[in-house]
């Protein structure tokens, strides 16, 4: 995992969660002495995939930039209910400051890389590659996307600005399929990709005949989906969306689509269980 290119909005998503958390100052950390020391130990309570080391790293940089964080694991490593991930060193006042920030983005990263892994697990065997949406918390956008990829799924679109995905208001607004697609053609910067979204099979012909290369079927039973990639015989891309968790995804992927984008990844993610412990106040 250590080749994953690592957000360039790092240090700005630290600096608002500061802001939002110490504000003026850390008012309870003043009733410890300025020349205290300590060592803490931070410890995960439940089996998970490990995402967020930079930014648990950054906030302690901003803090007090004489705290030293020294790891076990890495980004994308499956971590194990009471595993020590790492040891943080320095003055006391500001191991308290930053403990929350740096364990909200530890916990929610890893929460992303854990779900990611599981729904990577769920169709492993099969051609299908796992995709996140644009359905993530709001101002994380990147730091989630990079969790995503330590799991093992990939990327779609980072937003509105680097791809082309033609939905159903976009069509109503445009006539037609064939003419939003001939629309999204004229106007795409060179290099960018044009999906577009179809409800059914008929929708589905259409977009085949218009030239779409790539198709976002929008729930789509295991049936249709079948019949979907029947149809297409290779002629298009197919991504399926919709209905689709970890209950009944190994279904879907047995269809054949090659992508399958799931927004609970990102947007009902559950944090993991992690502590900071002191351990050598002095």
């Amino acid at each position: 995992m250590s080749t994953l290119k690592l957000p360039d909005d790092i240090s700005e998503t630290v600096h608002r969660a500061l802001v939002e958390d110490v504000g003026a100052g850390d008012l309870t950390a003043t009733l410890i002495a300025a020349d205290t020391s300590a060592e803490a130990q931070i410890i995960t309570r439940e089996n998970a995939v490990l995402c967020g080391a930079a930014w648990f790293d950054e906030v302690f940089r901003q803090v007090d930039d004489r705290i030293r964080v020294a790891w076990h694991v890495r980004d994308g490593d499956a971590i194990r209910a009471g595993q020590t991930l790492c040891r943080v060193t320095g003055p006391a006042r500001g191991l308290l400051t930053g403990e929350r920030a740096a364990l909200n983005f530890l916990q929610l990263l890893s929460g992303t890389a854990t779900r990611a892994r599981q729904y990577v697990d769920a169709v492993r065997g099969t051609k299908t590659i796992v995709l996140d949406t644009r359905k993530t918390v709001p101002g994380l956008r990147r730091a989630q996307k990079y969790a995503v990829a330590c799991g093992g799924g990939q990327n779609h679109r980072m937003g509105l600005y680097d791809a082309i995905l033609i939905k159903e208001n976009h069509i109503a607004a445009a006539g037609s399929i064939a003419a939003a697609l001939v629309a999204a053609r004229h106007s795409a910067p060179k290099g960018v990709s044009i999906e577009i979204e179809v409800e059914n099979i008929e929708q589905l012909r259409e977009a085949l005949a218009a030239g779409a290369d790539r198709l976002l079927l929008d729930n789509f039973s295991v049936v249709d989906l079948k019949s979907a990639v029947a149809e297409t015989r290779g002629r298009a891309k197919l991504e399926a969306s919709g209905g689709i968790d970890l209950s009944n995804i190994r279904a879907f992927a047995e269809t054949g689509v090659d992508f399958i984008s799931i927004g609970d990844i990102t947007k009902n993610v559950r944090a993991v269980d992690l502590s900071m412990r002191f351990v050598h106040p002095s």
